[in-house]
């Protein structure tokens, strides 16, 4: 038996591995992907007061800081019992569109563009944005000012570019300027032109990887995502829809408050990393997936005008089901497009710019729930609390945890089909490093622990062979 070791995973945010073992005739019998970090927010956050959970948790990464702050204030909303004022919830879901911009764009041009436009075989030393610069620089521009205009308008709304402390418990902290509103509606149009021409490009290049399109975790999973009461694609607010694979509807209409009756959290041996799965089907077969081509699954449409067109243009190529992750990068796109139209729909209203954008309370529940579309899919932030407001408990469930399982089955699809133990190429061994990279997963974000951390000792001898091993429950 032959082991490969990817250590580490490049161009994914944190620290993960993939160990692919062989047989005796050089043929892949096992992959798995581990994941290596731990951070342990739920725990050392036990005992702060909950209005100062949204800046704690947003420190979990400095790549989608807006996510956890505004699942954490909803979920501190809850414990308050206040309804947010209507000016507030438009600012936040703007925010939340401008984060899924510049989060799509980082992921699409910078992590991923390296292997879609340069080749899965490309030289390694060349497949980089060095690279890009030089055989792509206007794509690669586009890339850097779509993800500009994003971290530029959160900086606008929110004072600071990362970990903004503008989103509070019961609204936001200032009224939205309105100089900073027409900036906004001046630069939209540029943002709307990269997305389209970067459409344009990808149609013509998604079909020339149909041996990645196959084999990119391309099976039969359920779907989760967030839906409004007409079906429609929600990002900031709405109800849990699990589809399945056909595309029935499994469970509709979930509230945020009622998901543990939906979703149990399993351990793995060989990973800090959670893997939720749906309830009701046990683990492991409870499988789902959620981020953007999730939910394009999960909704009927997408609501805005320029997203549906291209919503309707990706089904009638792949189906009105699409399995295989390799398009989740095809699936970032449309979102990026369905949050530029949001954009202009929330600054074109009037109402947006009113000046009551916060209400006060005190401990008014000892429980909190918080869900939101992270631009890696539905996060999910937990609290419960003392009668001083003191955290007693927190769960957070994270986009790329929902991802664990299929990323794990993924990992063994791919090095299946393109490892070959007799000739190892570097350019099979990337396509597995990919099939991570189609997720886009944020391991600094999703590496919390429920209960014991799984954790195995391993004494071996001189020669390698494992003598002796302890492993946690």
């Amino acid at each position: 038996m032959t082991r490969i070791t990817i250590d580490h995973v490049t161009r994914i945010e944190g620290h993960g591995r993939i160990t692919i073992q062989l047989d005796d005739m050089g043929k892949v019998c096992d992959a798995r992907f581990h994941v290596t970090q731990i951070r342990g927010f739920e725990k050392f956050t036990e005992g702060r007061p909950y209005y100062e959970m949204p800046s704690i948790t947003s420190r979990i990464c400095g790549i989608c800081p807006v996510s956890h702050l505004l699942a954490s204030v909803k979920a501190c909303d809850e414990i308050m019992a206040v309804r947010v004022p209507s000016a507030a919830a438009k600012l936040r879901e703007l925010l939340h569109c401008a984060q899924i911009v510049q989060s799509h764009a980082l992921s699409f041009f910078h992590l991923s563009a390296p292997d879609l436009l340069l080749g899965m075989d490309a030289d390694p030393a060349r497949r980089n944005i060095a690279g890009l610069l030089e055989e792509h620089p206007d794509a690669l521009r586009d890339g850097i000012a779509l993800r500009k205009f994003g971290q530029q308008t959160i900086e606008r709304l929110a004072r600071e570019r990362v970990h903004p402390s503008w989103t509070v418990p019961g609204g936001v902290n200032a009224p939205l300027d309105p100089q900073a509103r027409e900036k906004t509606l001046a630069e939209l149009p540029a943002a709307a032109a990269v997305v389209q021409r970067t459409l344009a490009m990808w149609k013509k290049t998604v079909d020339g990887f149909p041996n990645e399109i196959d084999a990119f975790s391309n099976f039969p999973t359920m779907y989760l995502g967030l839906v409004g009461p007409d079906g429609a694609l929600r990002l900031y607010d709405g109800n849990l829809r699990f589809v399945g694979s056909d595309g029935a509807i499994v469970a509709d209409q979930i509230r945020p408050q009622d998901y543990a009756s939906y979703i149990g959290e399993a351990s793995l041996p060989d990973s800090y990393l959670k893997a939720p799965y749906y309830r009701p089907a046990g683990y492991p077969d409870g499988i789902y997936r959620v981020g953007p081509l999730a939910r394009l699954n999960v909704a009927d449409r997408c609501g805005t005008p320029d997203a549906d067109a291209e919503l309707a243009e990706f089904r009638e190529r792949y189906g009105r089901i699409v399995q295989s992750g390799f398009h989740y990068h095809y699936a970032r796109l449309i979102e990026a497009t369905y949050a530029l139209e949001r954009m202009q729909q929330l600054l074109d209203d009037p109402a947006i710019l009113d000046t009551k954008v916060r209400a006060h309370a005190g401990v008014n529940s000892s429980e909190g729930i918080g869900v939101i579309e992270a631009p890696r899919g539905t996060l999910i932030h937990h609290y419960r609390v003392d009668d001083n407001g003191a955290i007693t408990w927190a769960n957070l469930i994270v986009a790329t945890g929902h991802n664990n399982l299929a990323i794990g089955r993924g990992v063994l699809q791919v090095a299946q089909r393109f490892v070959d133990g007799n000739k190892i190429q570097e350019g099979a061994l990337n396509r597995v490093s990919a099939l991570v990279r189609a997720y886009d997963p944020c391991l600094s974000c999703s590496t919390h622990a429920l209960g014991l951390v799984p954790l195995v000792l391993e004494l071996r001898g001189p020669d390698g062979q494992v003598l002796d091993e302890l492993a946690t429950p």
